[in-house]
Protein backbone atom coordinates (compact mmCIF):
# COMPACT_ATOMS: atom_id res chain seq x y z
CA UNK A 1 0.00 0.00 0.00
CA UNK A 2 1.37 3.42 -0.77
CA UNK A 3 2.23 6.11 1.81
CA UNK A 4 -0.74 8.09 0.46
CA UNK A 5 -3.03 5.68 1.38
CA UNK A 6 -1.58 4.71 4.41
CA UNK A 7 -1.77 8.60 5.32
CA UNK A 8 -5.24 8.49 3.95
CA UNK A 9 -6.30 5.78 6.02
CA UNK A 10 -4.81 7.40 9.09
CA UNK A 11 -6.70 10.14 8.80
CA UNK A 12 -9.88 8.71 8.93
CA UNK A 13 -9.12 6.82 11.33
CA UNK A 14 -8.42 9.71 13.43
CA UNK A 15 -11.44 11.70 12.42
CA UNK A 16 -13.70 8.87 13.32
CA UNK A 17 -12.13 8.75 16.91
CA UNK A 18 -12.61 13.02 16.95
CA UNK A 19 -15.97 12.48 16.23
CA UNK A 20 -16.48 9.40 18.98
CA UNK A 21 -14.63 11.64 21.20
CA UNK A 22 -17.24 14.92 20.93
CA UNK A 23 -20.06 12.90 20.75
CA UNK A 24 -19.29 11.23 23.83
CA UNK A 25 -18.33 14.71 25.30
CA UNK A 26 -21.75 16.31 23.87
CA UNK A 27 -23.88 13.71 26.01
CA UNK A 28 -22.05 14.30 29.27
CA UNK A 29 -23.78 17.27 31.48
CA UNK A 30 -21.86 20.33 31.87
CA UNK A 31 -21.51 21.14 35.73
CA UNK A 32 -20.23 24.52 35.16
CA UNK A 33 -23.94 26.68 36.00
CA UNK A 34 -24.97 24.40 38.64
CA UNK A 35 -21.61 24.53 40.39
CA UNK A 36 -20.91 28.15 39.93
CA UNK A 37 -24.87 28.93 41.39
CA UNK A 38 -25.12 26.31 44.39
CA UNK A 39 -21.77 26.81 45.34
CA UNK A 40 -22.33 30.03 47.34
CA UNK A 41 -24.67 28.54 49.70
CA UNK A 42 -22.13 25.43 50.55
CA UNK A 43 -19.89 25.69 53.83
CA UNK A 44 -17.29 24.68 55.42
CA UNK A 45 -18.01 23.04 59.44
CA UNK A 46 -15.64 22.56 62.01
CA UNK A 47 -15.72 21.68 65.63
CA UNK A 48 -13.87 21.39 68.48
CA UNK A 49 -14.13 19.34 71.83
CA UNK A 50 -12.61 18.75 74.94
CA UNK A 51 -11.61 15.03 75.44
CA UNK A 52 -11.04 13.41 78.55
CA UNK A 53 -7.38 12.89 79.44
CA UNK A 54 -5.77 9.44 78.81
CA UNK A 55 -4.37 7.42 81.68
CA UNK A 56 -0.54 8.54 83.02
CA UNK A 57 0.57 4.82 82.65
CA UNK A 58 -0.79 4.74 79.12
CA UNK A 59 1.90 2.86 76.58
CA UNK A 60 2.99 5.26 74.06
CA UNK A 61 3.45 4.12 70.80
CA UNK A 62 6.90 3.45 69.00
CA UNK A 63 7.24 6.38 66.38
CA UNK A 64 10.95 5.46 65.57
CA UNK A 65 11.82 5.05 62.34
CA UNK A 66 9.12 6.78 60.83
CA UNK A 67 9.50 9.97 58.63
CA UNK A 68 10.80 12.77 60.40
CA UNK A 69 7.71 15.14 59.12
CA UNK A 70 5.37 12.33 60.06
CA UNK A 71 6.88 12.13 63.59
CA UNK A 72 6.23 15.54 64.28
CA UNK A 73 2.85 15.76 63.44
CA UNK A 74 1.84 12.42 65.46
CA UNK A 75 3.80 13.52 68.69
CA UNK A 76 1.88 17.05 68.75
CA UNK A 77 -1.23 14.96 69.20
CA UNK A 78 -0.16 12.16 71.22
CA UNK A 79 -0.02 13.18 75.37
CA UNK A 80 3.23 12.71 76.86
CA UNK A 81 4.89 12.78 73.91
CA UNK A 82 7.12 16.04 73.35
CA UNK A 83 4.99 18.92 71.56
CA UNK A 84 2.03 17.09 72.79
CA UNK A 85 -0.16 17.35 75.95
CA UNK A 86 0.94 16.42 79.32
CA UNK A 87 -0.34 12.82 81.13
CA UNK A 88 -3.23 13.96 82.70
CA UNK A 89 -4.20 16.97 81.07
CA UNK A 90 -7.40 17.19 78.60
CA UNK A 91 -6.54 17.63 75.07
CA UNK A 92 -8.46 19.14 72.24
CA UNK A 93 -9.95 17.08 69.40
CA UNK A 94 -11.02 19.05 65.91
CA UNK A 95 -13.52 17.81 62.84
CA UNK A 96 -14.03 18.52 60.03
CA UNK A 97 -17.92 18.33 57.98
CA UNK A 98 -19.60 20.55 55.05
CA UNK A 99 -23.40 21.72 55.63
CA UNK A 100 -25.44 24.33 53.31
CA UNK A 101 -27.83 26.62 54.35
CA UNK A 102 -31.48 26.65 53.87
CA UNK A 103 -32.62 29.76 54.97
CA UNK A 104 -31.46 33.71 54.74
CA UNK A 105 -31.29 33.94 58.27
CA UNK A 106 -28.88 31.58 58.93
CA UNK A 107 -30.56 27.87 59.26
CA UNK A 108 -27.62 25.48 58.12
CA UNK A 109 -28.19 21.36 57.40
CA UNK A 110 -25.15 18.87 58.13
CA UNK A 111 -24.81 15.37 59.55
CA UNK A 112 -25.18 14.71 63.38
CA UNK A 113 -21.99 13.09 63.32
CA UNK A 114 -20.13 16.51 62.07
CA UNK A 115 -21.65 18.36 65.30
CA UNK A 116 -22.28 15.79 67.84
CA UNK A 117 -20.57 16.80 71.38
CA UNK A 118 -18.93 19.98 70.11
CA UNK A 119 -17.59 22.90 72.14
CA UNK A 120 -17.66 25.10 69.65
CA UNK A 121 -18.97 25.23 65.71
CA UNK A 122 -17.46 27.17 63.62
CA UNK A 123 -18.99 27.88 59.50
CA UNK A 124 -16.33 29.21 57.12
CA UNK A 125 -18.36 31.08 54.53
CA UNK A 126 -17.55 30.68 50.71
CA UNK A 127 -15.64 34.14 51.16
CA UNK A 128 -13.64 32.29 53.65
CA UNK A 129 -15.71 34.44 56.67
CA UNK A 130 -16.11 32.62 59.94
CA UNK A 131 -18.47 32.77 61.97
CA UNK A 132 -20.07 30.77 64.80
CA UNK A 133 -22.88 28.47 64.84
CA UNK A 134 -24.98 27.34 67.58
CA UNK A 135 -27.03 23.97 67.50
CA UNK A 136 -30.60 24.33 66.89
CA UNK A 137 -30.61 20.59 67.38
CA UNK A 138 -30.13 17.16 66.27
CA UNK A 139 -31.47 13.70 65.37
CA UNK A 140 -29.16 10.87 65.74
CA UNK A 141 -31.58 8.08 64.09
CA UNK A 142 -31.00 10.14 60.49
CA UNK A 143 -27.90 11.55 61.28
CA UNK A 144 -29.38 15.25 60.62
CA UNK A 145 -28.32 18.35 62.75
CA UNK A 146 -29.56 21.70 62.47
CA UNK A 147 -26.95 24.84 63.55
CA UNK A 148 -27.43 28.45 63.20
CA UNK A 149 -25.51 31.51 62.67
CA UNK A 150 -26.13 35.01 62.61
CA UNK A 151 -27.24 36.40 58.96
CA UNK A 152 -29.66 38.14 56.68
CA UNK A 153 -29.75 38.04 53.02
CA UNK A 154 -27.65 34.74 53.08
CA UNK A 155 -27.13 32.60 49.76
CA UNK A 156 -29.72 29.42 50.05
CA UNK A 157 -29.36 26.12 48.05
CA UNK A 158 -32.84 24.97 45.90
CA UNK A 159 -34.71 22.26 47.62
CA UNK A 160 -35.61 19.01 45.13
CA UNK A 161 -37.40 16.25 45.66
CA UNK A 162 -35.26 12.84 46.56
CA UNK A 163 -38.99 10.91 45.75
CA UNK A 164 -38.74 12.01 42.05
CA UNK A 165 -34.99 10.36 41.98
CA UNK A 166 -34.36 7.90 39.39
CA UNK A 167 -31.66 5.24 39.33
CA UNK A 168 -28.92 6.41 36.18
CA UNK A 169 -29.45 9.85 37.45
CA UNK A 170 -26.85 12.19 37.10
CA UNK A 171 -25.98 13.59 40.78
CA UNK A 172 -23.41 16.04 42.27
CA UNK A 173 -21.56 16.83 45.67
CA UNK A 174 -19.97 19.71 46.89
CA UNK A 175 -18.01 19.27 50.10
CA UNK A 176 -14.82 20.31 52.13
CA UNK A 177 -12.95 16.58 51.77
CA UNK A 178 -10.05 16.76 53.70
CA UNK A 179 -10.71 20.45 54.24
CA UNK A 180 -10.40 21.27 50.87
CA UNK A 181 -13.15 23.78 50.55
CA UNK A 182 -15.26 23.58 47.60
CA UNK A 183 -14.29 20.03 45.97
CA UNK A 184 -16.83 19.10 43.57
CA UNK A 185 -17.44 15.23 42.58
CA UNK A 186 -20.09 13.67 40.10
CA UNK A 187 -21.62 10.64 39.49
CA UNK A 188 -24.80 8.63 39.16
CA UNK A 189 -27.43 7.74 41.43
CA UNK A 190 -27.30 3.79 41.80
CA UNK A 191 -30.22 3.13 43.98
CA UNK A 192 -33.28 4.61 45.87
CA UNK A 193 -34.53 3.59 49.23
CA UNK A 194 -31.29 1.48 50.16
CA UNK A 195 -31.54 0.03 53.65
CA UNK A 196 -28.23 0.24 55.66
CA UNK A 197 -27.65 -2.46 58.43
CA UNK A 198 -28.04 -0.57 61.90
CA UNK A 199 -30.17 2.57 60.42
CA UNK A 200 -33.80 1.59 60.33
CA UNK A 201 -35.12 5.53 59.58
CA UNK A 202 -33.51 6.26 56.43
CA UNK A 203 -33.97 5.05 53.03
CA UNK A 204 -30.65 6.21 51.87
CA UNK A 205 -29.94 7.13 48.07
CA UNK A 206 -26.95 5.22 47.21
CA UNK A 207 -24.32 6.74 44.47
CA UNK A 208 -21.31 6.39 43.19
CA UNK A 209 -20.27 9.96 43.58
CA UNK A 210 -16.69 10.40 45.36
CA UNK A 211 -17.14 10.72 49.11
CA UNK A 212 -14.32 11.19 51.33
CA UNK A 213 -13.96 12.09 55.14
CA UNK A 214 -15.27 16.14 55.34
CA UNK A 215 -17.99 15.89 52.67
CA UNK A 216 -20.23 14.14 55.33
CA UNK A 217 -23.22 17.05 55.48
CA UNK A 218 -22.81 18.64 52.30
CA UNK A 219 -25.17 18.18 49.80
CA UNK A 220 -26.10 16.10 47.37
CA UNK A 221 -27.31 17.85 43.73
CA UNK A 222 -29.39 16.94 40.71
CA UNK A 223 -29.29 18.64 37.14
CA UNK A 224 -31.64 21.32 38.08
CA UNK A 225 -29.11 21.98 40.63
CA UNK A 226 -31.80 21.29 43.53
CA UNK A 227 -30.51 19.63 46.72
CA UNK A 228 -31.83 15.40 46.78
CA UNK A 229 -29.76 14.50 49.61
CA UNK A 230 -27.47 14.82 52.61
CA UNK A 231 -24.12 13.14 52.03
CA UNK A 232 -23.79 11.13 55.00
CA UNK A 233 -21.44 7.77 55.06
CA UNK A 234 -19.78 5.56 52.56
CA UNK A 235 -18.89 1.70 52.40
CA UNK A 236 -15.45 1.12 52.72
CA UNK A 237 -13.45 -1.95 53.46
CA UNK A 238 -9.80 0.89 53.48
CA UNK A 239 -10.55 3.49 55.28
CA UNK A 240 -10.99 5.91 51.94
CA UNK A 241 -13.81 5.64 49.01
CA UNK A 242 -14.81 2.80 47.33
CA UNK A 243 -17.80 4.09 44.73
CA UNK A 244 -20.47 3.31 47.24
CA UNK A 245 -21.98 6.59 49.00
CA UNK A 246 -25.15 7.36 50.81
CA UNK A 247 -27.05 10.35 51.12
CA UNK A 248 -30.16 11.00 53.20
CA UNK A 249 -33.11 11.83 50.73
CA UNK A 250 -33.60 15.56 51.13
CA UNK A 251 -37.29 14.72 52.03
CA UNK A 252 -36.01 12.91 55.14
CA UNK A 253 -34.04 15.73 56.05
CA UNK A 254 -35.70 18.42 56.08
CA UNK A 255 -38.78 16.81 57.76
CA UNK A 256 -36.39 16.40 60.81
CA UNK A 257 -34.91 19.92 60.28
CA UNK A 258 -38.55 21.28 60.71
CA UNK A 259 -39.31 19.54 63.42
CA UNK A 260 -35.81 20.33 65.39
CA UNK A 261 -36.81 24.10 64.64
CA UNK A 262 -40.29 24.05 65.44
CA UNK A 263 -40.45 21.74 68.37
CA UNK A 264 -36.85 20.83 69.27
CA UNK A 265 -36.96 17.15 68.97
CA UNK A 266 -38.33 14.60 66.25
CA UNK A 267 -41.32 12.62 66.91
CA UNK A 268 -41.80 9.23 65.04
CA UNK A 269 -44.25 6.69 64.65
CA UNK A 270 -44.50 3.32 65.96
CA UNK A 271 -45.62 0.50 65.67
CA UNK A 272 -44.16 -2.00 68.58
CA UNK A 273 -43.02 -4.96 66.51
CA UNK A 274 -39.87 -7.48 66.27
CA UNK A 275 -39.91 -8.05 62.55
CA UNK A 276 -37.75 -10.64 60.56
CA UNK A 277 -36.97 -11.32 56.51
CA UNK A 278 -39.49 -13.61 54.90
CA UNK A 279 -36.92 -16.01 52.86
CA UNK A 280 -37.96 -18.88 50.42
CA UNK A 281 -38.53 -21.57 53.38
CA UNK A 282 -40.78 -19.19 55.60
CA UNK A 283 -42.95 -18.04 52.39
CA UNK A 284 -44.01 -21.72 52.19
CA UNK A 285 -44.96 -21.70 55.63
CA UNK A 286 -47.10 -19.22 55.89
CA UNK A 287 -48.88 -19.60 52.55
CA UNK A 288 -47.57 -16.92 50.56
CA UNK A 289 -47.19 -17.03 46.61
CA UNK A 290 -42.97 -15.24 47.39
CA UNK A 291 -40.85 -14.37 49.58
CA UNK A 292 -42.02 -10.65 50.64
CA UNK A 293 -43.06 -8.88 53.61
CA UNK A 294 -42.32 -8.41 57.26
CA UNK A 295 -42.67 -11.12 59.04
CA UNK A 296 -43.56 -10.05 62.95
CA UNK A 297 -41.71 -12.03 65.46
CA UNK A 298 -43.11 -10.43 68.43
CA UNK A 299 -45.59 -7.68 69.60
CA UNK A 300 -44.88 -5.51 72.57
CA UNK A 301 -47.16 -5.96 75.01
CA UNK A 302 -49.18 -2.73 75.34
CA UNK A 303 -47.79 -1.31 72.41
CA UNK A 304 -50.02 0.00 69.21
CA UNK A 305 -49.69 -3.44 67.36
CA UNK A 306 -50.74 -5.78 70.23
CA UNK A 307 -53.98 -2.48 70.73
CA UNK A 308 -54.74 -2.83 67.03
CA UNK A 309 -54.80 -7.14 67.02
CA UNK A 310 -51.73 -7.33 65.11
CA UNK A 311 -50.20 -10.82 66.18
CA UNK A 312 -46.68 -13.05 66.01
CA UNK A 313 -46.72 -14.97 62.83
CA UNK A 314 -48.85 -12.13 60.77
CA UNK A 315 -46.61 -11.17 57.33
CA UNK A 316 -47.05 -7.34 56.88
CA UNK A 317 -47.37 -7.13 52.63
CA UNK A 318 -48.42 -3.30 52.95
CA UNK A 319 -49.07 -0.08 54.81
CA UNK A 320 -51.22 2.24 53.69
CA UNK A 321 -51.24 0.58 50.17
CA UNK A 322 -47.77 0.86 49.36
CA UNK A 323 -45.98 -2.77 49.49
CA UNK A 324 -43.82 -3.66 51.83
CA UNK A 325 -41.61 -5.84 49.88
CA UNK A 326 -38.64 -6.28 52.63
CA UNK A 327 -38.56 -6.23 56.06
CA UNK A 328 -36.37 -2.82 56.31
CA UNK A 329 -38.87 -1.54 54.62
CA UNK A 330 -41.36 -1.28 57.29
CA UNK A 331 -39.54 1.02 59.56
CA UNK A 332 -39.03 4.17 58.17
CA UNK A 333 -42.15 4.06 56.31
CA UNK A 334 -43.91 3.69 60.05
CA UNK A 335 -41.34 6.09 61.67
CA UNK A 336 -42.33 8.45 58.85
CA UNK A 337 -46.01 8.42 59.78
CA UNK A 338 -47.05 10.88 62.72
CA UNK A 339 -48.75 9.77 66.07
CA UNK A 340 -51.84 9.26 66.20
CA UNK A 341 -52.37 8.08 62.65
CA UNK A 342 -54.67 5.93 61.64
CA UNK A 343 -52.46 3.39 59.37
CA UNK A 344 -54.03 0.58 57.37
CA UNK A 345 -52.06 -3.01 56.97
CA UNK A 346 -52.95 -5.23 54.51
CA UNK A 347 -51.33 -9.01 56.11
CA UNK A 348 -51.03 -12.81 55.80
CA UNK A 349 -52.93 -14.74 58.73
CA UNK A 350 -52.99 -18.41 58.22
CA UNK A 351 -52.53 -17.85 54.85
CA UNK A 352 -55.52 -15.66 54.56
CA UNK A 353 -55.31 -11.71 53.56
CA UNK A 354 -56.40 -9.71 56.27
CA UNK A 355 -56.68 -5.61 56.55
CA UNK A 356 -55.82 -4.48 60.04
CA UNK A 357 -56.50 -0.84 60.84
CA UNK A 358 -53.94 0.15 63.85
CA UNK A 359 -53.36 3.44 65.17
CA UNK A 360 -49.27 4.57 65.24
CA UNK A 361 -47.99 5.19 68.61
CA UNK A 362 -44.77 7.93 69.37
CA UNK A 363 -41.80 6.14 68.92
CA UNK A 364 -40.04 6.03 72.65
CA UNK A 365 -37.43 8.06 73.40
CA UNK A 366 -33.81 6.18 74.20
CA UNK A 367 -33.72 5.45 77.67
CA UNK A 368 -37.92 5.62 77.91
CA UNK A 369 -39.45 1.74 78.67
CA UNK A 370 -41.04 0.96 75.04
CA UNK A 371 -44.15 0.02 77.15
CA UNK A 372 -45.43 -0.50 80.27
CA UNK A 373 -47.05 -4.02 82.12
CA UNK A 374 -49.94 -4.46 84.24
CA UNK A 375 -47.75 -4.09 87.41
CA UNK A 376 -46.62 -0.36 85.96
CA UNK A 377 -42.93 -2.11 84.77
CA UNK A 378 -41.21 -1.32 81.67
CA UNK A 379 -41.39 -3.92 78.98
CA UNK A 380 -39.11 -4.41 76.08
CA UNK A 381 -35.98 -2.25 76.93
CA UNK A 382 -33.12 -3.45 78.88
CA UNK A 383 -31.13 -0.30 81.39
CA UNK A 384 -29.92 2.19 79.95
CA UNK A 385 -26.54 2.02 81.39
CA UNK A 386 -25.60 -0.25 78.83
CA UNK A 387 -27.55 1.77 76.10
CA UNK A 388 -28.88 -1.23 74.43
CA UNK A 389 -32.91 -2.43 73.67
CA UNK A 390 -34.02 -5.97 74.23
CA UNK A 391 -36.81 -8.00 73.87
CA UNK A 392 -37.88 -11.67 74.89
CA UNK A 393 -37.13 -14.34 72.80
CA UNK A 394 -39.99 -15.76 70.63
CA UNK A 395 -40.98 -19.80 70.64
CA UNK A 396 -39.96 -19.80 67.34
CA UNK A 397 -36.45 -17.93 67.99
CA UNK A 398 -35.82 -20.38 70.83
CA UNK A 399 -36.28 -23.49 68.70
CA UNK A 400 -34.31 -22.30 65.65
CA UNK A 401 -31.07 -21.00 68.32
CA UNK A 402 -31.82 -24.04 70.61
CA UNK A 403 -31.90 -22.22 73.41
CA UNK A 404 -34.39 -21.98 76.96
CA UNK A 405 -32.81 -18.36 77.70
CA UNK A 406 -32.04 -14.94 76.53
CA UNK A 407 -33.11 -11.88 75.18
CA UNK A 408 -32.55 -10.44 71.67
CA UNK A 409 -31.21 -6.60 71.03
CA UNK A 410 -33.46 -4.56 68.81
CA UNK A 411 -31.36 -1.19 69.12
CA UNK A 412 -27.94 -0.02 69.79
CA UNK A 413 -27.85 3.61 70.95
CA UNK A 414 -24.30 5.37 71.91
CA UNK A 415 -22.91 3.34 75.18
CA UNK A 416 -20.82 0.59 76.08
CA UNK A 417 -22.62 -1.70 74.00
CA UNK A 418 -22.08 0.08 70.98
CA UNK A 419 -18.46 0.33 72.13
CA UNK A 420 -18.13 -3.51 72.72
CA UNK A 421 -19.41 -3.80 69.05
CA UNK A 422 -23.30 -5.54 69.67
CA UNK A 423 -25.31 -5.51 67.19
CA UNK A 424 -29.47 -5.79 66.63
CA UNK A 425 -30.00 -9.40 66.49
CA UNK A 426 -26.96 -10.51 69.03
CA UNK A 427 -28.94 -12.66 72.00
CA UNK A 428 -27.33 -12.01 75.30
CA UNK A 429 -27.71 -15.11 77.30
CA UNK A 430 -25.53 -14.84 80.27
CA UNK A 431 -24.22 -11.49 81.72
CA UNK A 432 -22.00 -11.24 84.95
CA UNK A 433 -22.28 -15.26 85.31
CA UNK A 434 -26.31 -14.94 85.53
CA UNK A 435 -28.35 -16.75 83.13
CA UNK A 436 -30.77 -14.00 81.37
CA UNK A 437 -34.20 -15.41 80.62
CA UNK A 438 -36.16 -12.28 80.67
CA UNK A 439 -36.24 -8.68 79.87
CA UNK A 440 -36.43 -8.04 83.48
CA UNK A 441 -34.05 -10.20 84.43
CA UNK A 442 -31.67 -8.77 82.22
CA UNK A 443 -32.93 -4.57 83.54
CA UNK A 444 -32.27 -6.20 87.17
CA UNK A 445 -28.56 -7.88 86.28
CA UNK A 446 -27.55 -4.32 84.46
CA UNK A 447 -28.80 -2.11 87.66
CA UNK A 448 -26.43 -3.98 89.88
CA UNK A 449 -23.24 -4.24 87.48
CA UNK A 450 -20.55 -3.19 89.81
CA UNK A 451 -18.21 -0.18 88.33
CA UNK A 452 -14.45 -0.22 87.20
CA UNK A 453 -14.67 -3.94 86.94
CA UNK A 454 -14.51 -6.49 84.53
CA UNK A 455 -18.02 -8.14 83.69
CA UNK A 456 -18.62 -10.83 81.29
CA UNK A 457 -21.29 -11.53 78.75
CA UNK A 458 -22.37 -14.39 76.85
CA UNK A 459 -23.32 -13.61 73.24
CA UNK A 460 -24.70 -15.35 70.35
CA UNK A 461 -24.37 -14.03 66.82
CA UNK A 462 -25.49 -16.09 64.00
CA UNK A 463 -25.28 -19.58 65.54
CA UNK A 464 -21.85 -18.51 67.20
CA UNK A 465 -21.26 -18.18 71.03
CA UNK A 466 -19.02 -16.31 72.87
CA UNK A 467 -17.95 -14.57 75.96
CA UNK A 468 -16.79 -11.13 75.75
CA UNK A 469 -15.54 -8.60 78.75
CA UNK A 470 -16.00 -4.60 79.53
CA UNK A 471 -16.20 -2.50 82.26
CA UNK A 472 -18.63 0.47 83.30
CA UNK A 473 -17.26 3.63 84.57
CA UNK A 474 -20.65 4.39 85.92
Amino acid sequence: MSSYWKNYHAMVAGLLLLGQALVARAELPDFTPLVESASPAVVNISTRQTVPARGAGAQMPDLEGLPPILREFLERGIPGLPGGAAPGQPREAQSLGSGFIISEDGYILTNNHVVADADEIMVRMPDRSELVAKLVGADPRTDVALIKVDGDGLPTVKLGKSSALQVGEWVLAIGSPFGFDHSVTAGIVSATGRNLPNESYVPFIQTDVAINPGNSGGPLFNLQGEVVGVNSQIFTRSGGFMGLSFAIPIDVAMDVADQLRTAGKVSRGWLGVVIQEVNKELAESFGLDRPAGALVAQVVDGGPAAKGGLRVGDVIRSLNGEPIEMSADLPHRVGALKPGTLATLEVVRDGDRETLRIEIGALPEEGEPLAIDERGEPIGQGNNRLGVQVSELTATQKQALDLQNGVVITEVGSGPAAMIGLRPGDVITHLNNEAIDSVQAFDKVTRQLPKNRSVSMRVLREGRASFITFKLSE
